[in-house]
């Protein structure tokens, strides 16, 4: 009897080492690992595919992009035009308006001339003579010069013939006479010179 229960005794205190020894079993390796070499083969295949999708991609962006880049080019260039055209027709407009409105005063320059050489009273003439320089002054202020016509050579840039002598004194298309004064604003006739010019 007393073996039995000590048998019965023994036993409930080996269970536990039993149990503790039964996680240090030994388990087979799972065959998912074993299959880790396929799937990684099969990887770079996919990323294979993959690239030429990318690099088409790319470039069509690439394409996008350079069409956008000459497209904003050509804008900018065509402003730039746009721009150096607006500015020259400002200044031709503003060329045009000073013009018309300096020959307008050159009738009054063309009577002051005549006035002088008419005048016979001292003192009359030294008056017309004063307003005369005055006047010359001013259009010099604004950029207006006289056109040089006696003694030189017959120019139709800056001359106009409204009579012509055949004299031997002088020179083939020589001017030998100014009937009216010609002018110029800056590089630009706004009265040609009237002339009489020789052979």
């Amino acid at each position: 009897m007393n073996n039995k229960d000590d048998m019965t005794q023994e036993t409930p205190e080996q269970q536990p080492d039993i149990q503790e020894e039964a996680p240090q079993t030994e388990q087979p390796a799972p065959e998912d690992e074993a299959q880790e070499t396929p799937e990684a083969s099969e990887k770079p295949d996919k990323g294979e595919k993959v690239k030429p999708k990318a690099k088409a991609k790319i470039d069509e962006l690439e394409k996008k992009l350079a069409e956008s880049n000459d497209k904003y080019m050509r804008m900018l260039a065509e402003y730039d035009n746009y721009r150096r055209r607006s500015q020259k027709e400002r200044e031709n407009i503003y060329a045009d308006v000073r013009a018309d409105t300096v020959s307008k005063f050159l009738p009054v320059y063309d009577n002051l001339a005549r006035a002088v050489q008419n005048e016979t009273d001292g003192e009359t003439r030294k008056g017309v003579e004063a307003i005369l320089t005055q006047f010359k002054a001013l259009l010099t202020s604004l950029g207006v010069t006289e056109i040089e016509a006696v003694g030189k050579k017959f120019d139709p840039a800056y001359h106009e013939a409204l009579l012509h002598v055949e004299d031997e004194k002088y020179g083939e298309g020589e001017i030998v006479m100014e009937l009216e004064k010609g002018f110029m604003l800056g590089d630009r006739v706004i009265r040609f010179a009237k002339v009489q010019v020789a052979n």
